[in-house]
């Protein structure tokens, strides 16, 4: 069967929109079950230069890195063990190329800020806990892991013992985490997530990258939807379109960024050429001050010794005066 490549985003995008599918999507992810799911109404968003289609941000804008993240924000209905809900704020980013961390940091500090994370009422109100889903487009320096999952273990310091249950401050100040590393899916299916994350794998890839080739019958019967949602975008012409337009943006970035990390080069080598330059002519210096140091020596010896001259011409005119006075006494005794 083919589908379209969700790798891009106006793809993504359009599987993501399905409330259906966006929940069994997430419910995999996390491994809880999403009951109720809408888009928070705190999206933040731009728009390719098309003018529609993917949604992407263009990120260091003027700072000369460039790299394009996909962010939707859910507010989402989760069940609990005990048969309950929790209202929890899902944050998912899509990252293609290698990102500065600090502007995830500031995205999720955005959240965290923002009052309307919360629900309830009046004084009851409460934070809603956030999750955060990265899927990125490249490793992260875990080799042999397709996802990964980072959650706050909680413990007493005395007794090293860990403290099991949900608790409102801890989950109102911690969030939990999962990292997708699509690179690490060419190599396992041993799970019904990495059976479904494999719509990422693009050793599927036709001869057009824009579409995969998988079989319908490898994925879980729950997870169908999903396929079926791909297989109507990679029929779909305007979705063509959007993702030559979203390669051509992709392929800019990429040569900008190329072109940055050659000036980069550029600019370390030349760095480090100055800075050999600079040793040399600190060391060129020192030898210089070594020099003028042994001259000084040199000229303090010398004075020494001209004034030692000055001291034994000195004594040599006393000896001659005395030796004159002598004679002068001994020609006066003789008469």
């Amino acid at each position: 069967m083919h589908i379209a490549n969700p790798i891009y985003d106006v793809v993504f995008k359009f599987m993501i929109e399905d409330n259906r599918v966006a929940k069994a999507f997430l419910s995999a992810i996390i491994g809880e079950e999403v009951l109720e799911l809408d888009f928070a109404s705190q999206e933040r968003i731009i728009r390719v230069p098309s003018g529609k289609g993917a949604e992407v941000e263009k990120a260091h804008e003027g700072s000369g890195k460039n790299f394009t993240v996909c962010r939707f924000d859910f507010s989402a209905r989760i069940a609990t063990p005990d048969g309950g809900y929790k209202t929890v704020l899902i944050e998912l980013q899509k990252a293609k190329l290698a990102s500065d961390i600090m502007r995830f940091r500031r995205y999720v500090g955005l959240h965290y800020q923002n009052p309307d994370n919360s629900y309830g009422e009046g004084d009851s109100r409460k934070a809603r806990q956030i999750y955060c889903i990265f899927l990125l487009g490249y490793d992260i320096g875990f080799p042999g892991s397709v996802v990964v999952s980072v959650d706050s273990a909680i413990r007493d310091v005395t007794t090293g013992k860990a403290l099991s249950g949900p608790n409102e401050f801890t989950d109102s100040l911690h969030h939990r985490s999962w990292i997708v590393q699509t690179e690490q899916l060419k190599y396992h299916r041993r799970t019904d997530l990495e059976k479904l994350l494999s719509i990422f794998d693009q050793e599927n890839r036709t001869r057009n990258h824009h579409i995969l080739n998988v079989d319908e019958d490898s994925f879980p019967e729950k997870y169908r939807p999903i396929i079926r949602r791909l297989r109507m975008a990679s029929e779909s012409e305007d979705m063509q379109i959007e993702m030559e337009m979203e390669d051509d943006y992709l392929k800019e970035l990429q040569d900008k960024e190329r072109a940055i990390e050659e000036k980069d080069k550029t600019i370390e080598e030349q760095g480090k050429a100055l800075a050999e330059q600079g040793k040399a002519l600190k060391e060129k210096d020192e030898a210089l001050a070594e020099q003028d140091e042994t001259i000084s020596e040199q000229g303090k010896a010398l004075k020494e010794k001209d004034n030692a001259l000055v001291e034994q011409g000195k004594a040599l005119e006393e000896k001659d005066r005395a030796i004159e006075e002598l004679r002068q006494q001994l020609a006066a005794l003789r008469k």
